[in-house]
Order: structure tokens, then sequence, then C-alpha cells
């Protein structure tokens, strides 16, 4: 397996592993009862939020033409905490969530799948649908981010 696609094998191995617990109501139940604490749930949200805010380090990176030079690391990066992502998303909340919650999780988990789903493991040079993949990968992490803010607000309003 080419270390290109190894991010990819991971990511979705950790995605399978968190719709297998999901659906078959596979729960650590330390864990459970450790999300229902504030702090934990605050401090983990808080990881979350800086993982979702450090994804944007790759954009940043390929359109500020200061940091060009960095956006290949950064894309190894990035690539690699997307991988994780599931397991993130897992330590904050074993479930899915109701109303907006869900579709922040939905939206997170696709972008997820999108991502591992990139053109080095389809092996395509197309350049519209590259186009089109990039497109719906931002879009949905433009999404996130702004569901990201709605829920954070949400958090702190009504505690």
């Amino acid at each position: 397996m080419k270390n290109k696609n190894l991010t990819s094998f991971v990511g979705l191995l950790f995605l399978i592993l968190f719709f297998v617990q999901f659906f078959f109501k596979l729960e650590w139940q330390w864990l459970k009862e450790l999300q229902q604490e504030e702090m934990y749930k605050r401090w983990s949200g808080l990881f979350l939020a800086l993982f979702i805010t450090f994804q944007w380090a790759l954009t940043f990176s390929r359109v500020i033409v200061k940091f060009r030079k960095h956006s290949m690391y950064m894309a190894g990066l990035h690539k690699w905490a997307g991988a994780l992502s599931p397991i993130f998303f897992y330590m904050h909340s074993m479930g899915m969530g109701y109303g907006y919650l869900a579709l922040l999780s939905y939206i997170f988990l696709a972008n997820a799948l999108l991502g591992y789903i990139n053109l080095d493991v389809i092996k395509n040079n197309s350049e519209l649908l590259f186009k089109g993949w990039m497109i719906l990968h931002v879009a949905f992490s433009l999404i996130i981010t702004i569901l990201m803010f709605f829920h954070i607000t949400m958090v702190f309003y009504y505690k």
C-alpha cells in the first residue's frame, strides 16, 4: 500500500469502526459516563473545535503566498488529522445528536469520507472531478465550521 493511500485506509477503518459501534450500540460505559460530565464535554468540544480550526491551516497555506512553501507538509498533516477525525468525534460524542447536531455530525463524517476518497485514491486526473470534489469538500467544511460556532453559542447561551 502506498504511503499516499495509508491515510485514506486508516481513516476509512476508523470511520467504519465508528459506524459499527453506533449501529450496534457498542459503548464503553466509562466514556459514556465521562461524556455526560459538563467539564469533559467542554474540554473535548474545545479539542474538536481546535481540530476543525487546524484543518483550515491547509487552505491558508495554499492561499497565503508567504506560507505556500509549507503547503505540501500541511497537506500531509491535514490528511493524517482527517484520518483520525472519527476518533476525535467519538471521544466527544458516541452518538449523532438531534436536529442541527445530527446535521453537523452527518456532514462532519461525510466530509471525512469525502477526504478519504480523494483523487490520490481514485487515480483520476480529471480537472472537472477535482474541482467538483474540492468545491464539495470546502463547502462541507464551511458548513461544519458555521454549525460548530452555532453549537458553541448554543452550549454557552443555555448553560
